[in-house]
């Protein structure tokens, strides 16, 4: 069977079955198999993984996948896709296809029953609009991964990548890098897709992380200090944080805890690091109590 990562075959799959791409599910089916391979190199996949793929479109990706993997389930919320990749998967033996919301489903509960509860690996070309759900999603729900290699916005990926002091730098930034290593893995111009989306895209590897990098008492706090930090980024670090309707800390509260940490009270979130954001809730957390 002809790979669907050849334009030509894409075209003829969806005129057969009259496929209609949807806007509101951000569908843009990738026709580049360098860029597939890629992913497929990146994601480190074998015949030992378990893999789950969200929104598997046509099943382009799907079919590299299933060649390199043991076992692939493949979400689709688009209940329109699903005789298609009945069809396009038809050749492969080791997929699955389930249509419904990933935003909806367990998956902690389906990497205990398909694969005993041992770490999974997540590929995927994400729709931009509900890209950061769906990864934060995976990693706060602690579902046993390896990694997540996706397909994202490229301003999303290097914003995932950022450290302190750059612009791109922010609340993102840190969610990801408490949880995973990030690498991009390559940029991925628009001509690659069908449709062509209007903005550049990158592929990007998120090591899971066996322990975490940093050690706080209070998660939920912490990344409350972060928001509030980065709601609105011209402001120090100490308004974000006392303009915060959630934080019920004083200002005085505030500033002692920054100069516990040597920093000035003017600072802004933009220029600490995850270490200092755990540093900060812990004492603020210390302070309060």
């Amino acid at each position: 069977m002809e790979k669907l990562s050849n334009p030509k075959r894409t075209i003829e799959v969806i005129q057969k079955y009259h496929f209609d791409f949807q806007k509101k599910f951000g569908q843009n089916f990738l026709i580049d198999s360098h860029v597939l391979e890629k992913i497929i190199d990146a994601a480190h996949i074998t015949k030992d993984d378990f893999v789950l793929e969200i929104g598997p479109g046509i099943g382009t990706m799907t079919q590299y996948l299933s060649e390199h993997a043991g076992a692939v389930l493949a979400v689709e919320i688009d209940h329109n896709l699903i005789p298609i990749l009945h069809d396009t998967l038809s050749g492969y033996d080791n997929v699955e296809v389930l249509n419904d919301d990933i935003l909806k489903v367990d998956i902690g509960k389906i990497a205990q029953e398909k694969n005993k509860g041992k770490p999974i690996k997540v590929v995927a070309n994400l729709p931009y609009y509900i890209t950061t759900p769906i990864i934060m999603g995976l990693f706060e729900k602690n579902v046993p991964m390896d990694s997540l290699t996706v397909m994202v916005q490229k301003e999303v990926a290097q914003r995932m990548q950022a450290g302190p002091g750059t612009k791109d730098y922010g609340a993102l930034s840190l969610a990801v890098q408490f949880y995973a290593e990030p690498y991009i893995v390559a940029n991925v111009p628009p001509n690659c897709f069908m449709p062509r989306p209007k903005v550049g895209s990158a592929v990007i590897r998120l090591t899971r992380y066996q322990e975490m990098p940093v050690k706080v008492k209070n998660e939920k706090l912490m990344f409350s200090i972060i928001r509030a930090s980065f709601n609105q980024r011209r402001k120090t670090l100490q308004n974000g944080i006392n303009n915060s309707g959630s934080l019920n800390f004083s200002k005085e509260q505030v500033v002692e805890a920054l100069e516990k940490m040597e920093l000035s009270p003017t600072i802004r979130g933009e220029a600490l690091s995850l270490e200092q954001f755990a540093r900060l809730s812990d004492l603020l957390e210390e302070l309060k109590g």
